[in-house]
C-alpha cells in the first residue's frame, strides 16, 4: 500500500490539492455573499420586519429572524454568531429605536445592504400619553431610542405599507436580478394593507367608546390613525411596572369613559391586567402588539391577527 502511494503520479496529486483549494475558495465566497443555494440572505430582527421580508422576497429569499417565535423581542440579547450573521447577510431589514441589542449588532456588523424601517416612514412620541405618574414616562421608553419615540409603527397599516414600500426598494437594490418581482410582491402587499386599512376605518366607525385600556402603550399610532384613545398600563416598555398613581387613574378613566374592557398580551405577563379588571369587574380580552407570533396568537400572520384586533376592539368599543 505504501508503494502504490509513493507511487501515485505527481500530476494527479496536484490536481487533487488545486481541486480541494478550489473547494475552499467556492466555500469561503459562497458564506460571504450573502445567498444560500442562490436565494439572497435576509437576515429580520423580529416578525414584523421578517414578515415583510417573505410576502416581498418571496420564493428568491432566504429569510431568518435574530427573535425566536414567541420570544417578547424588546430585550433580546444578541450573539457573537448572530453578528456575523449580519454581518454576511445579502440584506438586513430592522427597526432602529426598538431593540437596542440589533442597533448595536448592525453598527458592529456593517453589513453591506440595510433597511431601517425607521427611515421610511415617520415615528411620533407617544410614550409621554401615559399619564399618572409624577415623574413622567420616558424613563419607560426603551434604551436607545430618543426620548418618548413611539417605534410600533406596523400596527398602523398605512405607516407599515410605507415601511413595505421601503424595505421593497431595499431587495431590489441588493438583489437587481429579481428586481421586477420584488417590485410586483410589494404591490401586492401595499394593496393588502390599504384593504386593511379600509377594513378597520369601516369596522370601527360607529361605535359607542373611543377609550380602550391596554397593557403597554403599543398602539398609539393605530389609536391616532382611527380616532380612538389608548390607555396604557404601563409606558412603551412592557416590563415596566405602573405607579400607584396610575392605577388610581385608570380606575377613574374606565368608569368615566365606561370601559369594558382591559387589553393583555401574548408574550409578557397579563397579571396587571388582570388584576385591574377584577377590580373594576370588566372583561379581558387580547389586543395583540404583533411583536411575535406565537402558540396564543389569534391567527398565522400579521393580517390575520390585525384582523383579530380589529374584532377585540369592535367588541370592547360597541361597534356596530
Amino acid at each position: 500500500m505504501n508503494i502504490r502511494r509513493s507511487t501515485l503520479p505527481a500530476a494527479v496529486a496536484g490536481a487533487a490539492v488545486l481541486g480541494l483549494a478550489a473547494t475552499l475558495t467556492a466555500c469561503s465566497a459562497n458564506a460571504t455573499d450573502g445567498r444560500t443555494d442562490g436565494k439572497l440572505d435576509v437576515v429580520a430582527s423580529f416578525y414584523p420586519m421578517q414578515f415583510l421580508a417573505e410576502r416581498i422576497g418571496g420564493g428568491h429569499v432566504h429569510v431568518s429572524s435574530l427573535t425566536k417565535p414567541g420570544t417578547e423581542p424588546h430585550d433580546l440579547d444578541i450573539s457573537a454568531r448572530q453578528t456575523a450573521r449580519l454581518s454576511e447577510a445579502g440584506l438586513v431589514v430592522y427597526l432602529k429605536g426598538l431593540q437596542p441589542a440589533v442597533d448595536q449588532a448592525v453598527t458592529q456588523a456593517e453589513p453591506k445592504h440595510v433597511a431601517d424601517a425607521a427611515s421610511f416612514t415617520t415615528l411620533e412620541d407617544h410614550g409621554t400619553d401615559v399619564e399618572g405618574d409624577e415623574h413622567g414616562h420616558d424613563e419607560h421608553a426603551h434604551s436607545g431610542e430618543d426620548a418618548g419615540a413611539d417605534p410600533h409603527i406596523w400596527l398602523d397599516p398605512v405607516r407599515y405599507a410605507q415601511v413595505a414600500e421601503g424595505v421593497g426598494k431595499a431587495l431590489r437594490e441588493a438583489d437587481p436580478d429579481h428586481a421586477a418581482a420584488y417590485k410586483k410582491n410589494t404591490a401586492a402587499l401595499v394593496k393588502q394593507l390599504r384593504a386593511l386599512d379600509d377594513e378597520f376605518k369601516t369596522g370601527l366607525k360607529n361605535r359607542a367608546s373611543d377609550t380602550f385600556v391596554t397593557t403597554h402603550a403599543a398602539f398609539g399610532y393605530l389609536a391616532e390613525r382611527y380616532g380612538l384613545h389608548q390607555e396604557a398600563i404601563s409606558g412603551l416598555d412592557p416590563e415596566s411596572e405602573p405607579s400607584p398613581a396610575r392605577i388610581r387613574e385608570l380606575h377613574s378613566v374606565a368608569k368615566k369613559e365606561k370601559v369594558s374592557t382591559v387589553f393583555f398580551e401574548t408574550l409578557v405577563s397579563d397579571k396587571t391586567a388582570r388584576t385591574l379588571a377584577g377590580d373594576l369587574h370588566l372583561r379581558t380580552d387580547v389586543l395583540d402588539p404583533i411583536e411575535g407570533i406565537g402558540d396564543k396568537s389569534k391567527g398565522d400572520d400579521y393580517l390575520e391577527v390585525m384582523r383579530a384586533n380589529l374584532a377585540a376592539l369592535q367588541k370592547a368599543l360597541g361597534a356596530k
